[in-house]
């Protein structure tokens, strides 16, 4: 049963998360032959202020 974890930061649509859910699924199952039942897809969503690259949080930009 595999598990994905996909961590993004805040701030795509509903319509967005939907299609990755389907494209990571559906990429994961041709890959490793599992059933699509059997796949579970986790969405974290971070805030930019608890984000930064090179001492500047994602919300300072």
């Amino acid at each position: 049963m595999p598990y994905v974890t996909v961590k993004m930061l805040e701030g795509r649509t509903d319509e967005q998360k939907k299609a990755l859910v389907e494209k990571v699924t559906a990429a994961v199952s041709e890959t490793v032959g599992a059933p699509k039942e059997n796949i579970t897809v986790f969405i974290e969503e971070m805030s930019k202020n608890h984000y930064a690259v090179g001492g500047v949080r994602k919300s300072d930009e």
